[in-house]
């Protein structure tokens, strides 16, 4: 038996909307404050993650905000020929000031204003919540350009991402705007019926770890986006049960390898990568959802 369209419908409402958006502000206002040791730089403040992508739900507890600094960035030019590569060379000035510098200092400017229970994980900063503030992960991270054209006339072009380090050395390049703008194009042309629908899923994911049915960390929030977002629109219809039995069934019969991230910039599924979802994690994923899709009695 499916799960009963009340309880999909329950799944389906944002979570936390106000205190996130305070969270946001206040940790935004002391990011960009003129004290500030990295004041000097060109940077901008932004929400990712799920709160950025109105996708949050009441179990998510954190707020993603993104600070990239702008007036050094990085790049890609694998896709360029030879003459684009030799032009884009002889521009190349390099940078006096790098990325973990810039972390460092926003680093320690988050731990003067919020105090010593600011820690920098693997990836983000984490700056922990108080009695009129949610959790929230800093990502201190650089401009990133992957370019395919570097003409002799006219404009270089690239794809602007931002880039960053691991604290355990890996470089990681993602793209967090085309993300949020590809995921809210989809959400107009499914008549406002997308982004419930990740909300739905990211419900069930929850119960299903709960039940025992997967793994905690199996299916991380940013890769269950992705994958809905392969759907075709027409699937996307009034009822959230037959919403999710469409996706289920067209996730089953699709080629996998032909699934892409939101951000249209990386596939979805690929093993050995920081950026997708590795096959074993992605398969269980689908195969537990049918099961509890298929047992729940809710």
């Amino acid at each position: 038996m499916a799960i009963s369209e009340d309880q999909l419908e329950t799944w389906s409402h944002q979570g936390s909307v106000q205190q996130s958006a305070t969270t946001y502000q206040t940790i935004k206002t002391v990011l960009e404050s003129p004290q500030a040791p990295y004041a000097s730089r060109s940077f901008n403040v932004f929400l990712q993650g799920s709160y950025g992508n109105n996708t949050n739900v009441w179990a998510e507890s954190d707020v993603d905000i993104a600070i990239c600094l702008t007036s050094v960035f990085y790049s890609n030019i694998d896709e360029l020929n030879p003459d684009d590569k030799q032009r884009y060379d002889q521009n190349r000035i390099p940078a006096e000031y790098s990325i973990n510098q810039f972390k460092e200092e926003v680093t320690s400017w988050l731990r003067q204003n919020f105090g010593n229970g600011v820690t920098p994980g693997n990836k983000a900063i984490a700056i922990p919540g108080s009695s009129s503030r949610r959790d929230a992960d800093v990502l201190a991270c650089a401009e990133h350009r992957r370019y395919y054209s570097y003409p002799a006339v006219g404009v270089p072009r690239f794809h602007k991402g931002i880039f960053f380090w691991s604290s355990d050395g890996d470089k990681i390049v993602n793209y967090p705007h085309q993300h949020l703008a590809n995921c809210t194009s989809t959400h107009q042309a499914t008549n406002s019926r997308f982004k419930p629908s990740i909300r739905v899923l990211k419900n069930m994911r929850r119960s299903m770890v709960s039940d025992g049915y997967i793994g905690d960390g199996v299916a991380p929030s940013y890769f269950i986006e992705g994958m809905l977002y392969n759907v075709p629109n027409d699937h996307f219809v009034v009822t959230h049960q037959q919403t999710i039995e469409n996706a289920l069934s067209w996730l089953e019969r699709c080629n996998v390898p032909d699934l892409l991230c939101a951000n249209e910039r990386y596939y979805l599924v690929r093993d050995g990568s920081d950026v997708c979802w590795n096959g074993s994690d992605f398969n269980n994923t689908l195969t537990s959802m049918r099961r509890y899709w298929n047992s729940s009695g809710r």
